[in-house]
């Protein structure tokens, strides 16, 4: 029995010997990367022939329409009503980049900061748009003054100042209105703006680019609605969903039922910071931000609202209290319901029931910031639910859930195969598709971060609402969004957020907030068109 044993182990050790000697003639890295080459290899075939079965592509869907460039005659000139934060950031979208921050990252570029020449190439490629913006009306004079500068001495994407002299400030948005030189109007002002000005815009005569959220009540809703359809007036809601290659590839996949039927779809947004709750009265070390009586035009900013003292934290957390905004509805969920109908082609649910509270932040507000809703759509046999916490960072996409597979959305999309599904079961047994990862995504390389992005447009570009791959090149997605809308203008067609897909977005908006602030489970009435 012992020499059986000493034999077997003499056996082993040989066997051993022979393996290092032969190894011994081949790098042992290569060993390794021949066995993680096959594997990639085969992989990539399986799962090229996987997707063929299926009819994807890791081909990008067709986002960008005919160039807008025209020769002088084709010029659009533009009015901006509103050239805060979001105001400044449409402005880059237009080709107008501030030239101080311009020159601030190209001084970092040159330095080799890796965030700053991404931004930079970010925005090299933008196609300039052949657009002026000739006029700005602002109530604050610190905003207006820095508006005219970008709007005359802004960098263009080729990288020369525009040099556009006598652009106008105005204080009051009719008298910008009633300039005949102005063809089109970008309102970015708080909300409970945007329809008036809509709709004075459009009896102007001008196109209008909007905002989210359109409306504050139903009955500016269909004034807004019913003064657009009866205009010649080109129309595009801020919803840029559209322009974003990840969920045009979601809708694909949908259509290709590649997820089975589709029964559940959740939406989520969690932030966790002052700013992300919009406390932003203040600047880093704790002090008020600029503004004061003598530079805003308090009574122009108040517009219809009570008139109240001025506030410096309302001025710039107006978000914060249902006088000036629906809150979480119109601010957060409106992007999330407007990219999921992008998909799923589900215009208005049938019924909402809302509910949340104010659980963590607890100054001055009225918006929640723990909130939930559920969205049912009993003709489409499916239910949407919402989430959003603004006391937590956990980052949750948009999930699709069939019963053959789950689809997640942000940046980028991912398909995972249930293990018990009837459409994957053979591809599943066969080891074509693992349960246990993703069997598609898409794009395959994830879009970066530039390394110099806010908390605030993390968030945006984790939900994939700034930057979008078009042709393997990074470009701003509310670029390709103001794109669409001059495109229209010039060449006529129809917007991706026009008016009849913003009064879906907006009725879905406004049932999620009046469930909340009513406590009640609200219903849409399609015949008389009315939230009962």
């Amino acid at each position: 029995m012992a020499e059986k044993e000493s034999n077997e182990q003499s056996k082993n050790q040989i066997s051993r010997r022979d393996a290092i000697k032969g190894f011994s003639t081949v790098p042992i890295l290569g060993v390794f990367a021949y066995d993680y080459w096959k594997k990639k290899t085969l992989e990539s075939a399986k799962n090229k022939a996987m997707h063929f079965d299926l009819g994807l592509s890791k081909d990008a869907p067709a986002v960008i329409k005919n160039s807008s460039m025209g020769n002088s005659k084709d010029k659009i000139r533009i009015g901006i009503i509103g050239v805060g934060g979001r105001g400044a950031q449409l402005m880059n979208a237009a080709g107008f980049y501030k030239p101080e921050t311009y020159e601030k990252f190209y001084k970092e570029a040159k330095k080799n900061n890796a965030g700053a020449k991404r931004r930079l190439q970010t925005y090299y490629n933008q196609e300039r748009l052949n657009v002026e913006i000739i006029g700005i009306c602002e109530v604050f004079d610190l905003r207006a003054e820095q508006g005219i500068n970008t709007a005359s001495n802004g960098i263009e994407p080729n990288g020369e100042p525009a040099n556009l002299k006598g652009v106008k400030r105005y204080r009051r948005y009719q008298d910008l209105l009633a300039n005949p030189n102005i063809d089109a109007v970008i309102i970015a002002t708080p909300d409970f703006h945007h329809a008036h000005m809509t709709i004075d815009a459009v009896k102007a005569g001008k196109h209008v680019y909007c905002e989210k959220a359109m409306t504050l009540t139903e009955d500016e809703l269909h004034e807004v609605y019913a003064e657009v359809k009866k205009s010649g007036v080109v129309f595009q809601l801020g919803h840029q969903n559209s322009k974003s290659e990840a969920i045009n590839k979601a809708k694909e996949i949908v259509d290709k039922n590649i997820l089975g039927k589709v029964t559940l779809i959740e939406a989520t947004t969690n932030r966790n910071t002052k700013n992300g709750a919009w406390i932003r009265h203040l600047d880093k070390e704790g002090n008020p931000k600029p503004g004061s009586l003598q530079t805003i035009d308090w009574e122009q900013w108040l517009g219809n609202t009570p008139k109240i003292p001025f506030s410096i934290e309302r001025y710039y957390g107006w978000a914060r209290w249902f006088a000036y905004d629906t809150g979480l509805a119109g601010q957060l969920f409106s992007h999330e319901v407007d990219a999921i109908n992008q998909v799923m082609g589900f215009g208005i649910p049938k019924t909402v029931t809302s509910s949340g509270g104010i659980y963590f932040h607890k100054e001055g507000r009225d918006m929640p910031d723990t909130f939930q809703s559920v969205l049912e759509f009993p003709d489409r046999e499916f239910t949407m639910l919402y989430s959003a916490s603004l006391a937590n960072s956990r980052n949750r996409g948009k999930v699709f859930m069939g019963n053959d597979a789950s689809m997640e959305v942000g940046r980028s999309l991912k398909v995972i195969a249930n293990r018990d599904s009837p459409q994957y079961k053979d591809k599943i047994k066969n080891g074509l598709i693992s349960p246990a990862r993703p069997f598609y995504t898409y794009p395959q390389k994830n879009i970066e971060l530039d390394g110099i992005t806010s908390a605030t447009e993390k968030y945006y570009a984790e939900r994939g609402l700034i930057n979008t791959s078009v042709k393997g090149k990074n470009i701003d997605i509310t670029h390709l969004h103001i794109k669409d809308w001059i495109d229209v203008i010039r060449n006529g067609g129809t917007t991706g957020c026009n008016i009849e897909k913003a009064f879906q977005d907006t009725v879905s908006v406004m049932m999620v907030h009046k469930s909340y602030v009513e406590n009640r489970k609200v219903e849409w009435d399609p015949i008389k068109r009315r939230i009962i």
